[in-house]
């Protein structure tokens, strides 16, 4: 049985934006992410699956059933079904016991586990104005998870969060599904955040899904230049630009591209079918450096640990199976 089924939802937002035939679904346990630049629709899908808006056409199966009732109900949601806002907020100025204890129905052994997982229970005797952003973000989900949700959404959960605390929150992530058997989607617009958690990235753009798939297929062959910039880092290779053997593999100029992530080239020394180039500037990453090089007809990037100074002359080469056309 599919755990989540999103069939044909269409959803007309304002005369200007509308959200169009998503088809999507999930198994129980899977990790999914959605991608997209701003306004591209990722809340609206996320609230629709929550139950929280319907949709003007199709349908939302969770576990089978819809999460619309027949009738309307006055307040929007799914029991099996969390949604956490970006825009969460916490009553202020109560102990964080006060707060999970208005939404506790667990016995206290059960509702102290969750805390721990959370990485709140030594939180509990704090004010709510006494938390930092993501100590308060964690609290918010726990209270949600109080409620015991088989399905989690989260609407961009590290977009405000520094790099402590986003660590700790993907761990606590990590666990819900570990040891409490909650899936989760997650909305992100950071690679960094959805290439090595998800088993499945949905893309969309303008209200439509563009391209679905694992994070590996849709890294190294995103169906256009869109996909290819929500996931990474990326060089476009003209005709023009590219050596006669690249030239073979893109055809007529100007009809396709070859696009070509930076840590897919290796600098080496000159021979045939090379990029050579004048390195105008060197960022250094910790693991790696990043070179933007010079070429006669347009500028690459190139990932190496080679010791590559301003000002070199660099040769580039790539291996065909980590080229991929593009329109």
């Amino acid at each position: 049985m599919t755990f989540l089924k999103v069939s044909g939802v269409r959803k007309q937002v304002d005369k200007n934006f509308t959200l169009k035939d998503i088809k999507l679904s999930q198994n129980k346990l899977q990790r999914i992410a959605v991608a997209g630049e701003t306004g591209s629709g990722k809340s609206t899908l996320l609230k629709i699956i929550a139950g929280m808006v319907q949709p003007d056409k199709g349908d939302v199966l969770f576990e089978n059933k819809s999460v619309y009732d027949k009738v309307e109900k006055l307040i929007g949601g799914h029991p099996g079904i969390a949604y956490l806002s970006q825009h969460f907020e916490l009553p202020k100025f109560l102990r964080v016991e006060q707060v999970l204890a208005y939404a506790n129905t667990l016995p206290e052994k059960q509702a102290m586990s969750l805390y721990k997982i959370c990485q709140i229970d030594h939180l509990l005797l704090r004010k709510t104005d006494q938390l930092s952003g993501g100590e308060k973000q964690r609290i918010a989900m726990a209270r949600l998870l109080i409620s015991s949700p088989r399905l989690l959404l989260l609407d961009e959960p590290f977009s405000h969060l520094d790099l402590v605390h986003k660590n700790t929150f993907k761990s606590v992530i990590d666990d819900l599904g570990a040891k409490l058997k909650i899936t989760c989607v997650l909305v992100s617009h950071d690679p960094d955040d959805t290439l090595a958690w998800a088993d499945k990235i949905i893309v969309l753009k303008d209200g439509k899904m563009i391209q679905q798939g694992s994070p590996e297929k849709l890294y190294r062959e995103p169906t256009n230049e869109y996909a290819a910039g929500l996931l990474g880092k990326y060089n476009l290779i003209t005709y023009k630009t590219a050596p006669l053997a690249y030239r073979k593999l893109i055809g007529k100029p100007g009809r396709k591209s070859i696009l070509v992530r930076p840590e897919y080239f290796q600098v080496v020394e000159k021979k045939r079918n090379t990029l050579s180039g004048k390195v105008l500037q060197i960022s250094f990453f910790g693991s790696h450096r990043e070179a933007v090089v010079q070429l006669p007809e347009q500028t690459i990037t190139v990932r190496t640990n080679r010791q590559i100074k301003v000002g070199d002359t660099v040769h580039v080469t790539c291996s065909k199976k980590d080229l991929h056309l593009v329109a």
